[in-house]
């Protein structure tokens, strides 16, 4: 058989049968609310407002050396507050979680004040100096506490703040100290550096004093210059030379002594002899010019004296070894003229050899020094001239091809020279550039450090001190009893319907159709006895007492734990009257 759609009335008889259940599971379930409402212990809360102050003077003109975002300095202060000695500080001082002391762990009681501890940031939309966008930054934040006791939640909250505040001053200018001390230890290390690298190059241009890059020119010129001069001494050599060898030709043909036959015996004695000396180098003994000339040689000797000659012998060998020279330098050695000179020069030694050495050695110097002929001792002076200046010559080109050596090396050594060296001017520009940075950076921290010291930089600035919570934040007691009612009602009418639903008792004529397939001809109500009305009284006295006493109690409530009647009554009628008003 088909179930039949259910009205208004069914839902009436399900109630009334249900009402007693309904009402009492209701009231339990609220009564029940309104004890957890009126006995949950108030939580109150207090709340410091901090701002982040810009610093005073502006950032263009003095940069500070903190430069973290709010948002990131808040949350390490945090970390810092929120340690574990402080929080333990804080405790003790103040005598807070006193039973929950007793029977937790310390880190629960620490987690447990970490939780009632609150910071909220408090951001706003501005622009980026740097970048000209719009960005989200933190300008302020606020700070607060929770607890059950507004005194100590009080005191907590401004000791919280002071800490904030405190490690806020404290962390900016420990940063402010340890940039100027790393910038200060760096700036000491660098000038070190460079005092180094100053003393190593002066080494090394006292070391290659002569091989420096920027004398590489005055080197190439100097050694241009001295191989002109050695090309000019190299000319003035071979001139004074070949002067030299004529002269010797010219001395060649000349004879030290004249032949004047009005000359004084002694000198026609010399004369003879080298006249003798001429023809016995041509002819053989026999010959009567030489038989003559040894007569008249002979005479004049007694009559001057005895007189060696292997002064006039010497002389003799020597013209002859300069006009050999000559010959050689037309003719080979084999040629007649050099063979012949030769011979005579070989007879002439072998004259000088037989005599004594001694006397021949005097009468060589006499004869050498005495010589009467002014156009041989003219000669003669020139050709001891020229060997002197052959000589100075040749000694200036020796200094001169020393010096071209000593250039030479020099531009050897440049290249190498170059490179070091151009090493060691970058190290110390690189590392005077650096100091120059460093020592910049360092005077804006120190300026920056003053700055902090005068807390004339980005600070905490108090905008709303904690006060005294005069009302608890939690819980919310009008709110816990509407959900208590909320709750009732639901309650009870769930079980009436979950009971309804698993009953199979006969109620009205409606079940008994469904029942029996047929609809009843009558019904006949139920008459109630003299003792079930009284019964019915006595429960509606009951639910009516219970139901004032719960008006009573939730009045009460209200009165004692969220707000006083009276000041809830002019509430009202103010809002009332705004309303009316409007």
């Amino acid at each position: 058989m088909e179930q039949q759609a259910l009205d208004f009335s069914d839902y009436y008889d399900a109630f009334k049968r249900r009402r007693n259940s309904i009402l009492i599971i209701a009231l339990t379930v609220f009564v029940i609310g309104a004890l957890a409402a009126l006995f949950w212990p108030a939580t109150y809360k207090s709340s410091a407002t901090i701002l982040i102050k810009e610093q005073d003077i502006p950032p263009d003109l003095v940069r500070s050396t903190v430069t973290s975002f709010a948002s990131q300095r808040i949350q390490a202060i945090s970390q810092k507050v929120m340690a574990r000695p402080n929080l333990m500080e804080i405790i003790d001082k103040y005598n807070l979680y006193t039973d929950k002391r007793e029977r937790l762990t310390t880190e629960e009681v620490i987690s447990e004040m970490r939780n009632n501890i609150g910071l909220d940031l408090i951001d706003a939309d501005v622009v980026d100096p740097r970048t000209g966008r719009p960005m989200a930054a933190t300008i302020a934040f606020q700070l607060s506490f929770k607890g059950e006791n507004p005194g100590q939640v009080q005191k907590v909250a401004n000791e919280l703040m002071s800490l904030y505040l405190k490690e806020n001053i404290k962390e900016r200018a420990d940063k402010a100290n340890e940039t100027y001390t790393f910038l200060n230890d760096e700036s000491k290390r660098l000038d070190r550096q460079i005092t180094d690298l100053e003393s190593q190059l002066a080494d090394f241009k006292e070391k290659h004093v002569n091989s420096l890059p920027e004398l590489q020119q005055l080197n190439l010129s100097m050694m241009d210059r001295t191989e002109r001069e050695l090309s000019d001494i190299g000319n003035q050599i071979r001139a004074q030379e070949q002067t030299r060898v004529y002269l010797q030709s010219q001395l060649a043909q000349l004879k030290p002594y004249g032949s004047d036959p009005n000359m004084n015996p002694k000198t026609r004695l010399q004369a003879l002899r080298t006249q003798y000396l001429e023809l016995i180098a041509r002819y053989s003994p026999d010959h009567p010019d030489v038989i003559r000339a040894k007569r008249e040689i002979a005479g004049l000797e007694q009559e001057t004296g005895q007189v060696d000659s292997s002064a006039e012998q010497l002389k003799q060998i020597e013209a002859l070894r300069g006009e050999r020279a000559t010959l050689l330098k037309k003719y080979s050695a084999q040629h007649p003229d050099v063979v012949k000179l030769d011979r005579q020069i070989q007879s002439l030694e072998q004259s000088v050899k037989n005599t004594n050495s001694a006397a021949k050695s005097n009468l060589a110097t006499a004869a050498a020094d005495n010589p009467d002929n002014p156009a041989y001792v003219q000669i003669r002076t020139q050709i001891e001239s020229a060997d002197t200046e052959i000589r100075s010559l040749k000694a200036k080109k020796a200094e001169l091809e020393t010096k071209q050596a000593d250039y030479e090396q020099r531009l050897v050594e440049t290249p190498q020279v170059e490179r070091q060296y151009s090493a060691l001017q970058r190290d110390l520009q690189n590392s005077t550039a650096e100091y120059d940075n460093i020592h910049a950076k360092l005077v804006s921290a120190q300026i920056a450090q003053q700055l902090e010291k005068d807390s004339k930089g980005e600070r905490f600035e108090i905008i709303e001190p904690p006060i005294l919570p005069e009302e608890p934040v939690s819980p919310n007691r009008p709110a816990i009893l509407f959900l208590s009612f909320v709750l009732a009602l639901g309650c009870g009418i769930g079980y009436a319907a979950l009971a309804e639903s698993m009953d199979d008792a006969v109620h009205g004529g409606k079940s008994i159709a469904m029942a029996v397939g047929a609809a009843p001809l009558a019904t006949i109500p139920y008459m109630a006895n003299d003792t079930e009305i009284r019964q019915h009284k006595r429960r509606v006295v009951t639910r009516v007492t219970a139901t004032a006493a719960a008006v009573i109690v939730g009045f009460a409530a209200i009165h004692f734990f969220w707000q006083p009647l009276d000041v809830l009554w002019y509430k009202a009628l103010r809002k009332a009257d705004v309303v009316i008003n409007t």
